[in-house]
């Protein structure tokens, strides 16, 4: 483990391992799945990381560059880590036939692709940026989780990983998502690492502010419209988006605990008793809470590593 002070805006929790190194991350995934089952990676494992790597670079045919720069790569990485990790704790806290090697890797490749929903067909003319898939991405990460698993041979398990991904949206309910005991449990994780991952970055705040608040306005998120012609206003600002966070931050431990399950403390069993996500998310959220006290958006200070083109069109200064 690093020994520097402080955590370096790219590492991830354990501040050894650079997120926006996709390699860096898929040799700790590796690592870790071949300490726990004591045997070599299987090839579909590490090829996966190439092929998302290409997928995202825009270099896979028929699809363009990933445009959204708060579901970038390093988003990827970062939600991959966490459910290796999770996946980890969970075999260790119960045994390996809860979590067999197959779905390990079957987790870890689910965890690659689930956000590949942003990404924009080359043959589509109609949106502009992935952000505006934002409503659907889960949907379109699904099908192409399917295909995508169906050519590297595991087509039997194609159609039950596509649904899991929806543990990671709002598409479906938790309780409604038709899937085998096994795959909820995985889909449970995923959507556990999701969550936990986006939230311990510790450029968090700063990429909600100046990534994720654009594209929520590209998505509809930020203004819907009600069925009486209306506007609902979710977030008038990126300010209003830092302002909110606190409260949403108590939805997703309602979320964690009760849709998801609470599998989230399986993590402890990978830390030795620690969950260095947690520690992380609540400095988040304890800064959040000092922003909003005082009203300042000038507190957010750190500068997130650039992976992806920021939408610097709708970009707001940091003032109120």
């Amino acid at each position: 483990m690093a020994t520097a002070q402080y955590r370096r805006n790219e590492y991830d929790v354990t501040n050894s391992i650079n997120m926006t190194d996709s390699q860096q991350v898929a040799a700790e995934v590796c690592r870790i799945y071949q300490d726990l089952y004591q045997k070599d990676a299987a090839d579909n494992l590490a090829q996966a990381f190439d092929d998302l790597s290409l997928l995202y670079r825009g270099e896979h045919p028929g699809y363009h560059e990933c445009d959204t720069s708060y579901h970038d790569i390093q988003h990827v990485m970062d939600v991959t880590l966490a459910m290796a990790r999770l996946m980890d704790g969970c075999v260790r806290a119960t045994d390996a036939g809860i979590m067999t090697e197959r779905l390990f890797r079957i987790g870890v490749i689910s965890a690659l692709y689930h956000d590949c929903g942003y990404i924009r067909h080359r043959k589509d003319t109609k949106h502009l940026n992935g952000a505006e898939y934002t409503a659907i991405h889960v949907s379109r990460g699904a099908r192409y989780l399917e295909d995508y698993l169906t050519r590297i041979g595991m087509a039997d398990e194609a159609q039950a990983a596509g649904r899991t991904l929806h543990f990671t949206g709002y598409e479906i309910p938790a309780d409604r998502i038709r899937v085998p005991p096994e795959f909820r449990l995985m889909g449970s994780l995923l959507g556990s690492a999701d969550i936990l991952a986006q939230m311990a970055d510790r450029c968090y705040l700063e990429k909600c502010y100046d990534r994720l608040y654009p594209e929520f306005v590209l998505g509809g998120i930020a203004r819907k419209p009600r069925e009486d012609g209306s506007e609902e206003v979710v977030f008038s600002s990126a300010a209003d988006l830092i302002f909110k966070t606190p409260r949403f931050y108590s939805g997703a431990t309602r979320r964690l605990d009760h849709d998801l399950g609470g599998y989230y403390n399986y993590i402890d069993k990978h830390f030795g008793g620690q969950n260095l996500y947690f520690d992380e998310v609540e400095k988040n959220i304890s800064h959040a809470r000092s922003i909003v006290s005082e009203g300042d958006m000038s507190l957010l200070r750190r500068r997130p590593p650039s992976v992806a083109p920021d939408l610097t069109d709708l970009e707001q200064p940091r003032l109120i």
